[in-house]
C-alpha cells in the first residue's frame, strides 16, 4: 500500500506529459497486471537510456511479485539516476527503497534508503508522512524507541488520516509503558479502520495491559474473524486461549 501511495506521489512530481512520464505510466499500470511483462518492458526501456523511469517501472513489478529485495534494489538505482539527473524524484526512489527493504526484513538498509529519502527536503503530505513512518519501523527495528517516538510523532502531523500512523503509535507507547497515550492512540486507528486485525489485535493488547478482559476478548476475537488466516488473526487466537485455562 505505501509504495502505491509514494509511486502516486512520484506521477505527481512529473509535471507536464512528456513521451518518458507518459511511457513510465504505462509501464507502471502493466506493473500491476502482468508484473513479468513489465519486467521485460522496463529492461528494453533501461537499454534505450530510460534512467530512473526504467528502474522504477522495474521495482513496481517486482513489487507486485513480493520480491521485496528486487524492488529495492531497482528503487535505489533509479533514486541514484535521478540524483545524477538533479530530478526531484530521487527522494521518492528512496523512500520506495526503504519500504521494499523493510518489506524484505532488512531495518538497516530500510533506515539507510530513508535517511536519504528524508534528507532531501522535497517529500510532502501524504508521502513525507509515510516516509516518516517506515523511517519509525526502522527504528524501533533497531531498538531505537526514542527516535522512532519522535518520527512518529511528525508522522502523526503529516498523514494524521493513516489509520497506521496511530496503531504504530499506540503499539510504541504500550511497549515504552504508556498506557494512557496507547488507549487514546489506538481509539484513533479503530476510528479510521476498525476492520483491520492488525488494529483490534493491538486493541486487544492495550486493553489486557488496563486489566479490561471484556475489551480484551472482543479486539481479539475481532481480529480473529476478521482475518483468521493473518499473522494478526492467528495471534488473536492465541491470545485468546489464555482464557480457556480460566475456570
Amino acid at each position: 500500500m505505501i509504495l502505491l501511495l509514494l509511486a502516486a506521489a512520484t506521477a505527481a512530481q512529473a509535471g507536464p506529459a512528456d513521451s518518458r512520464t507518459d511511457r513510465f505510466d504505462r509501464c507502471a499500470s502493466l506493473a500491476e497486471r502482468d508484473p513479468g511483462a513489465a519486467r521485460t518492458e522496463a529492461g528494453r526501456w533501461q537499454a534505450s537510456g530510460g534512467g530512473h523511469y526504467a528502474r522504477a517501472c522495474a521495482g513496481l513489478a517486482f513489487a507486485t511479485q513480493k520480491n521485496w529485495a528486487g524492488a529495492a534494489a531497482e528503487f535505489e538505482a533509479a533514486a541514484r539516476a535521478a540524483q545524477v539527473a538533479r530530478n526531484e524524484r530521487s527522494a521518492s526512489y528512496w523512500a520506495q527503497a526503504g519500504n521494499a527493504w523493510l518489506a524484505a526484513g532488512d531495518a538497516t538498509k530500510a533506515r539507510t534508503a530513508l535517511d536519504s529519502a528524508l534528507t532531501t527536503g522535497t517529500l510532502s503530505g501524504l508521502a513525507l508522512g509515510e516516509a516518516q513512518l517506515d523511517h519509525a519501523r526502522a527504528l524501533v527495528a533497531g531498538g531505537d524507541l526514542e527516535a522512532a517516538r519522535a518520527d512518529i510523532d511528525l508522522a502523526l502531523t503529516t498523514a494524521s488520516d493513516d489509520p497506521l500512523a496511530w496503531l504504530l503509535s499506540a503499539t510504541l507507547a504500550r511497549r515504552a509503558g504508556d498506557p494512557r497515550r496507547a488507549k487514546t492512540d489506538i481509539g484513533e486507528a479503530l476510528k479510521r479502520s476498525s476492520d483491520d486485525a492488525a488494529v483490534q489485535l493491538e486493541a486487544g493488547n492495550i486493553a489486557a495491559l488496563a486489566g479490561d478482559e471484556a475489551a480484551a476478548r472482543s479486539a481479539w476475537a475481532q481480529a480473529a474473524r476478521l482475518a483468521p488466516m493473518s499473522d494478526a488473526g492467528k495471534s488473536a487466537v492465541v491470545a485468546l486461549k489464555q482464557f480457556d485455562a480460566k475456570p
